[in-house]
């Protein structure tokens, strides 16, 4: 088991992300944005420089948070831009020898029915996509985010069922303050624990976040984990009491919320938060008996 986190939630400048890693310790990020934008999207030579600090501080790139046919990706729009970010990501983890990257199933549709999601084009298209990481040597790890598998566990398991190679990367949140389009009209929100049980079998990588459920007076609120109504300390021992020893990854969304730009706090605070994230997820993995993995 190893710890790391989305590191751009401390800062885009790979100097202050490294910084906030040796800070708490640990010696693996989880890379979404670097310098100027997402790291399989950045021009070459700020790449390669994100890459010589990397080596000279000893930190790893465990995953790349990439948006590949994430949830701002619209499944009807030409696929040939997607194929382009899939070969500069691989290109990009063989340099780093990184070996994971979350991918989604593209963004879902408000406006329509749940059976009107066009799922067939879905997953022709990832599985255009999927292959071309698994025979390069990579995992491709599916999140349960704002996409279409993140509608609910059996749609989940639909992508699963039907895409091969793929594998899961769960978040413990993002139920938290999703429809549950497995339910009847008015979609509730879904139970993290529930959607988890479903799909742990298939789960080779976590993300930890947390936040409250939004009630008709109060929306609902980021948390520092195991704060909020994501079962993070549940969810976590099951997870370590079965054998996992794969990555625990944190994304805090306390200082800054990467698709919602409303959500921006000072370099200082966001700082500040993460390190603050990270001892708070050591000292949670005491608490539920699992302190001896922190090494």
């Amino acid at each position: 088991m190893y710890l790391t986190g989305f590191a751009d939630e401390a800062s885009h400048d790979v100097d202050v992300q490294i910084r906030a890693t040796k800070e708490l310790g640990w010696e693996h990020i989880e890379s979404r944005n670097a310098g100027s934008g997402i790291l399989h999207d950045i021009p070459d030579a700020e790449f390669e420089e994100v890459c010589r600090k990397l080596a000279d501080a000893g930190v790893k790139v465990n995953c790349f948070g990439s948006s590949i046919m994430n949830w701002n990706t619209d499944v009807q729009d030409p696929i040939e831009p997607i194929l382009e970010q899939t070969k500069r990501a691989i290109e990009r983890m063989h340099r780093l020898g990184t070996k994971l990257i979350r991918v989604m199933s593209f963004k879902w549709y408000p406006d329509r029915e749940t059976e009107d999601q066009l799922f067939e084009q879905r997953v022709e298209k990832m599985n255009r996509v999927i292959p071309l990481f698994v025979e390069a040597g990579i995992q491709p790890v599916h999140e349960n985010c704002m996409n279409y598998g993140g509608l609910g566990w059996p749609f989940t398991l639909q992508i699963l069922e039907n895409v091969p190679g793929l594998k899961l990367v769960f978040d413990t949140a993002n139920p938290v303050f999703s429809q549950d389009r497995t339910k009847p009209k008015p979609y509730p929100t879904q139970s993290s624990w529930e959607f988890y049980q479903h799909v742990k079998q298939h789960v080779v990588y976590i993300h930890i976040k947390d936040c409250t459920r939004a009630t008709e007076k109060e929306k609902g609120v980021f948390t520092f984990p195991g704060e909020g109504d994501g079962d993070v300390k549940r969810i976590l021992k099951d997870l370590l009491d079965g054998g996992y020893d794969g990555g625990i990854s944190i994304e805090p969304h306390l200082a800054v919320v990467f698709h919602d730009e409303a959500v921006q706090s000072t370099e200082r605070v966001r700082y500040e938060n993460y390190v603050e994230y990270g001892r708070r997820i050591e000292k949670l993995l005491v608490e539920i008996g699992h302190g001896d993995k922190l090494g």
